[in-house]
């Protein structure tokens, strides 16, 4: 299971290079999250969960109240959530989540980045199926059979337990993300290293060291346009 640590560990490297935009568009997923239903995490499940996502990226207190504020006031802004799916290089495969209050503005923005980066788009469907979406929970301070305790303890299903990087990575179906960590607080957890609802690749490929560095020029083109909340992939790119 180490791969799938590999692939947020990149994702979450982002945050230092790219900080005002990560935050940015976590603006705007806490603004959707809080508009579509309570403004508030105890009642709004979705939301919680984002807000669980931005303390692991150090996401400012600000920036979520001011996102809060916006829900609660009088905005139509509308947002649509949107998934493209498509090909890279060495039959690599990829997924991007967006959010956008322009359709055409972000397929159009979405297949550019995949026509210039050697990659094309697929049709829905193409290549989710070849992904499973997932809860993934990261922590430190404790062992893996630790963890494995405080979880049957508390009667709660995870799919697997694996140390990975110095942190317990526990690995379950999206439903059990608050029960995983409600669980795990319970037992003296304060913190989180990792907090993501993904997909996670069923199988992944290796590139051919050629193809590596258009492959990453194709994920960062995507990550970096505004519209786009998540990618997702299934290349490993080794330790």
């Amino acid at each position: 299971m180490g791969r799938k640590w590999n692939n947020i560990k990149e994702k979450k490297a982002l945050k230092d290079a790219n900080t005002s935009r990560i935050y940015a568009k976590f603006g705007v997923e806490i603004y959707v999250a809080a508009r579509r239903g309570e403004p508030d995490p105890e009642s709004n499940r979705a939301l919680k969960v984002v807000l669980e996502r931005a303390k692991t990226y150090n996401v400012p207190k600000a920036i979520i109240d001011r996102a809060l504020e916006k829900a609660r006031g009088s905005s139509d802004e509308t947002y649509e959530e949107l998934r493209y799916e498509g090909f890279g290089p060495a039959g690599s495969m990829i997924i991007v989540d967006a959010l956008t209050n322009n359709v055409n503005r972000t397929a159009a923005e979405v297949r550019a980045a995949f026509n210039k980066n050697g990659g094309n788009m697929g049709v829905s469907g193409s290549v989710s199926y070849m992904f499973d979406a997932a809860a993934v929970i990261g922590l430190e301070g404790k062992t893996p059979d630790e963890v494995l305790e405080i979880l049957v303890e508390a009667e709660v299903d995870v799919r697997d337990i694996a140390e990975e990087d110095g942190a317990v990575i526990v690995y379950a179906d999206p439903d059990r993300f608050h029960a995983v960590q409600e669980a795990l607080r319970g037992a003296g957890v304060t913190e989180f290293s990792v907090a993501e609802l993904t997909m996670l690749p069923q199988t992944y490929v290796t590139l051919p060291k050629e193809a590596v560095p258009q492959f990453e020029k194709l994920i960062d083109a995507l990550e970096e346009l505004d519209d786009v909340q998540r990618v997702y992939h299934n290349v490993d790119f080794g330790d």
